[in-house]
């Protein structure tokens, strides 16, 4: 394949990859992935991220944000600390921010507070919300509509058929990642991703997290990687009915515009 693609949400601060970061980010560009999106999902990781691709103009990007596991950590400096390094040129979107109502590590109303503060940081810097949504499609929902936000994308996109259609009606983009490679879990996603407009549509991997089950040669690890991308998208052209090389030009064009990336 030709057309690089652009892996939205990347782990790489995750502490599995501490030993072979570098050695991650070549496989990707052999692959034809880059650049990747760090995703940042507290304060400290975002730091991290953001000190981590500044090394690599170009190659690499990251969110700034705190996920709302992280949320109980949130004090009156936090959103100050995102706003500085939301100012850096690496950093393409405010996030992982959101609602996660399936694991509830910080308090749900704590969850909503620092997930407002976040939206409203993006809409005064007018840049795109990277998001995170689990059982909490109501209150998610009604906290976007309080006001006009920038671009968003529901990232890692598992939901419901209502949930998605509601998403797309509110202008949200939607990340698929290899979740729609397990047969088990992913299933639904299979039908739904034909809703989902093309120009709409971004992939991602979510490494380490969810490698895809379907893979021929599993990683000895278990660990997912942003070299893993491919494999996705061939999955989502599949079940679209499209041709791989044209989901992987939209779904990239898709990401340099939403994330204003230097190409």
């Amino acid at each position: 394949m030709n057309q690089p693609i652009i892996d939205i949400g990347v782990n790489l601060m995750h502490r599995s990859f501490h030993q072979d970061r570098e050695q991650v980010v070549e496989r990707a560009v052999a692959k034809g992935v880059s650049p990747l999106i760090i995703t940042g999902t507290s304060l400290r990781n975002s730091m991290e991220a953001a000190r981590y691709a500044g090394r690599y103009p170009g190659k690499l990007y990251t969110t700034a944000g705190v996920h709302p596991h992280d949320a109980k950590s949130c004090n009156e400096d936090t959103i100050a600390k995102l706003k500085e390094l939301a100012a850096l040129p690496q950093v393409a979107a405010i996030g992982e921010c959101g609602l996660d109502y399936n694991r509830d590590f910080s308090p749900r109303d704590v969850q909503r507070k620092w997930f407002r503060e976040q939206v409203n940081l993006a809409v005064e810097l007018n840049m795109p919300l990277f998001l995170h949504e689990r059982e909490a499609a109501t209150d998610f929902k009604a906290i976007l509509k309080e006001q006009a936000f920038p671009k968003a994308v529901v990232h890692c996109f598992t939901g419901t058929q209502a949930e998605l259609i509601a998403y797309l009606e509110m202008g949200l983009y939607i990340g698929i990642t290899g979740w729609i490679c397990d047969e088990r879990r992913g299933k639904h996603l299979k039908e739904l991703v034909k809703l989902i407009p093309l120009d709409r549509l971004m992939i991602e991997t979510d490494a380490p997290f969810l490698t895809p089950r379907d893979l021929k040669e599993k990683p000895v690890d278990g660990r997912n990687e942003p070299g893993y991308l491919p494999h996705i998208l061939e999955a989502v052209a599949r079940c679209i009915g499209q041709p791989v090389e044209e989901v992987a030009k939209v779904t990239t064009e898709t990401a340099v515009a939403f994330f204003n990336l230097k190409r």
